[in-house]
């Protein structure tokens, strides 16, 4: 079948699987999909299939009943993954859910085809696939261009499900909350201040502004307005770009924190701040679910990964040949995010924070949950 409307009776669905293996942000970027499915059937079990790194962005969710979590080196041996999947398709899920038709999830949605639920119907739903995946789907449609979150949600159109403008979500536990805010505390953030927190890495050099570009940001905005406070964020073997950052603002504004945080520590963080600036990469997504406006340089992507909100701003200097999308630049100069200079920038991102300030969203509390 294709893009049929199902008709499925709310009550009749007892387990759904989705399946988003990675990357965290697109782990992050599934959660309104997998809120519009627990609308629609609420009291369905939601099972998600993903990779063991991704567990942190999906904890405290109430409406995931279950994690199957990948793990590289425990699924190494090829009958410990036969095992792993006969494992999740034995759950004998009403629905399910592939948001990429990637080896490992075809495999389970393979072997539940082995597995019907009770009802003795199982609907197995995807975006238009390869002529070679078409065996292991039920029904499948065209994903529809835009906002990630939007296009992902697009998949459940046969359900008669639309995306209307949710926003990923992540959740935090009162100590995890305290937690944080004793971090900024020691690291001499205070209630007048205006916390920004700072993603300035990335692994692919068509998606990081330059260390030194954000540097002078930060210094220029800092002695425009005294109030404001960034704190650098790195994740492993990115503490010296991290670092060039902090060196290159040259000011007390720029915060470097020695103890690299975790996953959750640094959504947790982000939580607390007025604002975060940042990459294209996973911590703006964080942002977005948990509530934190956000300022992103683009250099190869394109505006299809910004919320739609003007809470959230992604800038960029549009060279005829942005977005390109590469990994590697096609004119080898990196042109888009090199000459994209940080007084260029500073403008545009005081607008914003006036914005924020306007909207009272999060501003001048490090507090405000």
């Amino acid at each position: 079948m294709s893009n049929r409307t199902i008709s499925l009776p709310p009550e009749s669905v007892k387990k759904i699987l989705v399946c988003q293996l990675r990357q965290i942000g697109d782990v992050i970027l599934a959660t309104p999909a997998i809120h519009l499915l627990k609308e629609r059937y609420p009291q369905a079990e939601i099972h998600v299939l993903t990779m063991k790194i991704n567990k942190t962005v999906l904890e405290h969710n109430p409406e995931i009943s279950r994690l199957w979590l990948i793990d590289r080196n425990e699924h190494k041996n090829l009958l410990r993954q036969l095992s792993f999947y006969l494992t999740v398709a034995r759950e004998r899920f009403d629905i399910i859910v592939d948001f990429q038709q990637l080896p490992r999830m075809r495999n389970v949605v393979a072997l539940s085809r082995f597995f019907k639920p009770s009802s003795g119907r199982q609907i197995r739903l995807t975006f238009t696939p390869p002529w070679y995946n078409k065996p292991f789907y039920t029904h499948w449609v065209d994903m529809e261009s835009g906002y990630a979150a939007m296009s992902k949600a697009s998949v459940l159109r046969p359900l008669g499900l639309a995306w209307d403008g949710e926003c990923p979500k992540m959740f935090f536990t009162e100590q995890e909350r305290q937690k944080a805010r004793k971090e900024l505390a020691a690291l001499g953030v205070k209630d007048t201040h205006f916390l920004v927190t700072v993603d300035p890495t990335h692994r692919r050099k068509t998606r990081q502004w330059p260390a030194e570009h954000y540097g002078k940001l930060i210094r220029l905005a800092s002695e425009a307005d005294p109030r404001l406070r960034f704190l650098i964020f790195y994740g492993p073997g990115e503490e010296q770009d991290a670092r060039a950052v902090k060196d290159a603002a040259q000011c007390d504004a720029a915060i470097f924190p020695e103890t690299m945080y975790s996953l959750r520590e640094m959504a947790a963080l982000i939580e607390q701040a007025a604002l975060h600036l940042g990459n294209c990469s996973a911590p703006r997504h964080m942002a977005v679910a948990c509530g934190t406006p956000s300022f992103v340089v683009l250099g190869s992507t394109s505006q299809g990964w910004t919320f739609p909100s003007e809470d959230h701003i992604a800038y960029a200097l549009k060279l005829d040949c942005q977005p390109c999308n590469e990994n590697r630049c096609p004119r080898g100069d990196i042109a888009c995010l090199r000459t994209l200079t940080a007084e260029k920038i500073l403008p545009e991102l005081q607008k914003h924070i006036d914005h924020i300030q306007r909207g009272a969203s999060h501003a001048f509390s490090v507090h405000d949950i």
